[in-house]
């Protein structure tokens, strides 16, 4: 069947400026794979009963909350091994300096990535991505990161790719190569970032590997001149630009991405209330990151106040990462975003559907409820969407449909 009617839903279109687009008592129609039609159940152009009828499947809700599928725009979910050793060593007073000294953090990521096969990566990253998928997940962005060479970036990626085939999920892939220093370039920063110019990148986009460059620019990570330099080389392929910034200090890396053109800015705790405006002007989204906040027990709050006022689209994510995010759920994100960062319940979902979507360049196809756009959509088994934010441990989440299809038992639901 091509089409596909959904009738006596609460739906959240997610089709304004500012708020959910509530809509109760409301129908959809999904045609082709997309949204054809969106109105009043009684004005709907079918029969409500939940059978198929004149070649259309009926899905009668029974007032359940239906919301655009989740986006998760910031994920670092293929990586080798894991780092729950150092977390309990963090935990027992080691401090961050020790565990690095002794092979730890990022270095030990990054080993364990190189040593792993394809398969044994994509082996590893497929609970990981299922496991979001079961909260109502249809996209995801996939960084690469911890390779730090072509063949282990590469590898990466390829892995990330073979997540969307084998899920059916829909994958940006992100280069990050500019991500941290591999051990074989100490103190030749420089040296390396020539390497990801104009080895590393050209090589993973000859492949068709990449939808988007990200850079880390902090102190422990790479300068904003450096940064600079990727997103040049980014730009030459014609490809989009995103950066982490502002994390753990205030470079000026978020400015430069966003001036630069950058899709978005990640974590931003540290970016000035004065350089907000830039952001503004240059349409580049705010992508807020509670998990890695939580994890690290930061103190620095994002701006959200200064965000709020220059309307710059906030986005939300997960940071899943094996370090400072080992996080796997969208809806506790949410929870975190409400409060850690005393974001609305409104705010955070339309943190993980609109504003995400607009975070990866996808806004005219996925991330609301509108006619013409992708139908992905999310059924929910609760009356209002508040309801997403305020539980924790709860998943609701009863039936997602991906560009005019169900999900099956076993490609992410729960069922």
């Amino acid at each position: 069947m091509s089409q596909t009617l959904l009738t006596n839903a609460t739906l959240a279109c997610i089709d304004d400026s500012s708020g959910y687009g509530l809509r109760e008592n409301a129908a959809l129609l999904v045609d082709g794979g997309r949204i054809a039609w969106i109105g009043s159940t009684r004005d709907c152009p079918v029969s409500s009963a939940n059978t198929a009828i004149n070649d259309v499947e009926v899905y009668d809700c029974a007032g359940k909350l239906v919301t655009p599928g989740l986006i998760d725009c910031h994920t670092h979910l293929v990586y080798g091994g894991d780092r729950a050793d150092e977390f309990e060593r963090r935990l027992e007073g080691a401090s961050y300096a020790e565990i690095a000294a002794n092979g730890g953090g990022i270095v030990a990521t990054v080993m364990a990535t190189r040593a792993a096969t394809v398969e044994q990566l994509f082996e590893q990253a497929l609970p990981r991505a299922r496991q979001l998928m079961s909260e109502g997940l249809t996209t995801v962005e996939i960084k690469s990161g911890y390779g730090l060479d072509s063949t282990n970036e590469i590898k990466m990626l390829r892995v990330a790719a073979m997540i969307e085939n084998e899920l059916g999920l829909r994958v940006v892939k992100t280069f990050l190569g500019a991500h941290a220093l591999p051990p074989e370039y100490a103190d030749r920063s420089d040296d390396y970032i020539d390497l990801v110019c104009n080895e590393m990148l050209p090589a993973a986009h000859a492949e068709g590997l990449v939808d988007a460059v990200d850079v880390f620019i902090e102190s422990i990570a790479f300068s904003v001149e450096q940064g600079e330099r990727v997103f040049a080389a980014a730009q030459r392929l014609g490809l989009p630009i995103k950066a982490h910034a502002e994390q753990l200090s205030d470079l000026g890396g978020a400015v430069m991405a966003a001036t630069h053109g950058a899709q978005s800015v990640d974590h931003i705790e540290y970016l000035g209330n004065k350089d907000v405006a830039l952001l503004a002007q240059n349409d580049c989204v705010a992508v807020l990151l509670p998990g890695a906040f939580y994890v690290l027990r930061e103190q620095q709050l994002p701006p959200l106040g200064a965000l709020r006022e220059q309307n710059v689209a906030i986005a939300l994510a997960s940071d899943s990462n094996p370090g400072s995010s080992p996080l796997h759920s969208l809806l506790l994100t949410m929870n975190m975003a409400c409060t850690l960062f005393r974001m609305t319940p409104t705010e955070a979902l339309r943190g993980i559907t609109i504003n995400a979507a607009r975070a990866l360049g996808l806004a005219q196809q996925i991330g609301s409820l509108e006619p013409g756009k992708l139908a992905d959509l999310v059924v929910w088994n609760v009356d209002r969407p508040a309801m997403l934010s305020y539980r924790i441990g709860m998943n609701p989440c009863v039936a997602v449909m991906q560009a005019g299809h169900w999900r099956k038992s076993g490609q992410g639901m729960s069922a």
